[in-house]
């Protein structure tokens, strides 16, 4: 199942890849939201190979997943493959300057089931598809705000933190 959307940022396109591949940022994020999250390999160091064993609660239970940057070229392309039981995703931020301030950002998710438990997920997914679409868009939505708050402000990219 495969979902995308794309949102165009006024911001030049090295603060959105900054903003995107804020990888800290993300982490403090998951961990505000009661996740445990450990990432392997040198702290702050950024770019393919950067990899996370997290353990989040979803649907009431704990659930263990695994995250690696399989692409990393700044500041057009950052791909992040993800695994937990039963499921295997691809998440891909692309970016693409259309002047030099303003940058089209072109978000996907691909998920693939693994496990009879992960074809229901992603048939329930399949079923709420609108809904999930539209969440995705808004949280996108927030996030360019972010980014562009935070360049108009003077705090830069680093005052965008994710999707929240």
């Amino acid at each position: 199942m495969k979902i995308s959307t794309r949102r165009d940022i006024d911001a030049p396109i090295e603060a959105v890849f900054a903003a995107v591949s804020d990888f800290e940022g993300f982490e403090k994020q998951a961990l505000r939201r009661g996740a445990e999250v450990q990432r392997e390999g040198e702290a702050g160091a950024a770019g393919a190979g950067t990899r996370w064993k997290i353990r989040a609660p979803f649907r009431g239970r704990p659930r263990d997943i695994e995250a690696a940057v399989e692409r990393y070229e700044p500041p057009e392309m950052l791909v992040i493959s993800t695994r937990t039981a039963g499921l295997e995703g691809v998440v891909e931020a692309e970016l693409v300057a259309l002047s030099a301030s303003r940058t089209r950002l072109r978000f996907a998710v691909d998920l693939r089931p693994r496990s009879i438990r992960g074809r229901l997920l992603v048939q329930s997914l399949k079923l709420a598809r609108g809904n999930v679409t539209a969440r995705i868009e808004a949280q996108l939505q927030q996030f360019a705000r972010r980014i562009e708050d935070g360049i108009e402000d003077g705090s830069g990219p680093g005052a965008a933190r994710g999707p929240r």
